[in-house]
């Protein structure tokens, strides 16, 4: 096959598109309309230069067009001065294109390029170190990020789902300098992603924390609005990890605000286990009701139904408008259970198929599986914006070890109350501090989230779970600096309590449960949630 020459004038040249991807998804009808519509010569390498031929499309090989074989097993194939020079160069500068004539290297139009899939072989929990590094692509991101440098004269597509806007651009004479710029802006962010998941595994590979690494990820989708009409927002999310990864089945499209809670009812779902993932499981079905991030009803059952019926009647005015979620697959008694009600979304691991068809007449509800890997995938960093930067933290998410709890008061808590601390505890770390939960017989009774002090907490979940004629126990995210808060649960029939401890008055509080024959658990953990 013929090499490239360069023939001046440069606009009597058929236009070049280099075209060298991983993913080979659309790269042969996006060569063939090139070709065939539009009259493009198409230079290429390795495996992508193969999938043309074998698809009959003419193609120039990179070391045919450069006259330099591939080298070092392939580590270098396209970093060479023909091929970055045609990318580069500036077609208004004459300088430019007096060195292009001396050097015999033609302008390239269209750099069509996406890299070795480094994230797919990192996915692997066994890979190894040699097949990692051997993934991170070199020629790759310099041709993408020359091509996007040089946007003024040269288009760069770096996903397949750009194919179709690219050629629709292409056949209505639409290549504009804005369209090359946002083009130029996607090329980027690509690299930007890619070199950060390398930076990432790195660092974790050789256990170096000093310096947390933010992951540079693409644009998800861009929300109508963020938590008010009045602000933007936009949804950034790879599509293997966390709720990238998840399903919707129906319902409108997600909002913000959807996203926030469906966080939180997924951190507090997890206490009881999610899905078929045993090793976190304690084997009980479990309901969560989340409404403006916080937990208004939890409850676990020995079926699905029973724990989503137990986790709306713990408080069925602020499930109007909220979120549920499930930690097993959503069956038809609990869709009939969700039909009636008015519900943003309802997350699950899966939804049976009577359950789906119960559902779909209810249009805007949201229905969304996620599956359990894409959980366990996803970063255990909590991430939040402040003014001028970031503040990066491990997330509040490590299994409870009650192996370390230990009972300060004389009274032991029952079989049954001890059962209920355990509960309230993995429930009270998800409500906004100052947090307080009652529990009785696996279900919240009462709440008390976010109060600017505890007492005033204690007092919101404890008037709530009167309504209820329960009695249960009492539960606090951090510690109780007096005795006000025992002595208040104890006129409202609280009979255990559990809490961090760690206040230079710890044995006021302690006192007042010998007094008032409470007994009193200490975590030695806190949970602010802010």
């Amino acid at each position: 096959m013929r090499k490239l020459t360069l023939v001046i004038p440069f606009f009597l040249m058929p236009p070049i598109a280099l075209l060298s991807v991983s993913n080979k998804e659309g790269i042969v009808p996006l060569a063939q309309e090139l070709t065939g519509k539009y009259g493009f010569q198409i230079i290429s390498s390795g495996g992508t230069a193969k999938t043309l031929e074998k698809a009959s499309i003419p193609v120039i090989k990179v070391s045919e067009y450069t006259n330099s074989p591939e080298i070092l097993d392939g580590r270098v194939k396209t970093l060479h001065p023909k091929v970055h020079g045609g990318i580069l160069a500036k077609r208004s500068d004459a300088s430019h294109i007096n060195e292009l004539n001396k050097e015999s290297i033609n302008f390239i139009d269209l750099v069509v390029v996406n890299l070795y899939p480094f994230q797919e072989t990192i996915s692997n929990p066994n890979v190894q170190w040699e097949e990692a590094i051997e993934n991170i692509d070199i020629g790759g991101p310099t041709m993408v990020r020359a091509a996007a440098k040089n946007h003024s004269y040269v288009s760069v597509l770096t996903n397949p789902n750009q194919y179709k806007f690219f050629l629709d651009a292409l056949r209505n004479g639409e290549i504009t300098q804005n369209m090359r710029k946002k083009l130029a802006l996607q090329a980027f962010e690509h690299t930007a992603t890619y070199d950060a998941a390398i930076s990432k595994w790195i660092q974790n590979e050789i256990k170096e924390n000093s310096s947390p690494w933010i992951e540079a990820l693409p644009i998800k989708q861009t929300l109508r609005y963020g938590e008010n009409p009045h602000q933007n927002a936009t949804w950034f999310s790879r599509n293997d990890k966390g709720w990238g990864g998840a399903k919707q089945l129906q319902g409108k499209e997600i909002s913000t605000n959807n996203l926030l809670d469906l966080e939180a009812a997924i951190a507090t779902i997890r206490e009881f286990g999610y899905g078929d993932d045993l090793e976190h499981r304690t084997h009980e079905k479990a309901a969560v009701v989340i409404k403006h991030t916080n937990p208004c009803g939890v409850a676990i059952g020995n079926s699905i139904s029973s724990a989503l019926n137990k986790a709306l009647d713990a408080d069925r005015t602020s499930a109007f408008g909220g979120i549920v979620a499930m930690n097993s697959s959503v069956d038809k008694n609990a869709a009939n259970q969700l039909k009636s009600l008015f519900l943003e979304c309802i997350v699950a691991p899966s939804f049976e198929e009577d359950a789906k068809k119960i559902l779909s007449d209810k249009k805007n509800l949201r229905l969304i599986e996620l599956n359990q890997l894409f959980i366990q995938n996803s970063d255990r960093k909590n991430i939040r914006s402040i003014l001028g930067g970031l503040v990066v933290q491990e997330s509040d998410d490590n299994l409870i070890d009650e192996s370390k709890w230990k009972v300060v008061s004389k009274k032991e808590p029952s079989l049954n109350e001890y059962k209920d601390l355990s509960f309230a505890w993995k429930v009270v770390r998800h409500i906004r501090s100052n947090a307080i939960a009652i529990a009785y017989s696996g279900q919240t009774i009462g709440i008390g989230a976010g109060q600017m002090n505890r007492v005033g907490a204690a007092k919101i979940a404890l008037e709530a779970a009167s309504e209820k004629e329960n009695k249960g126990v009492l539960a606090s995210d951090g510690f109780l600096p007096f005795d006000d808060t025992v002595r208040m649960a104890a006129k409202y029939g609280i009979k255990a309590i559990i809490q961090p401890g760690g206040s230079i008055k710890d044995e006021l509080s302690i006192k007042a449960c010998d007094e008032l024959d409470i007994s009193m658990i200490f975590t030695g953990k806190r949970h602010f949630l802010h």
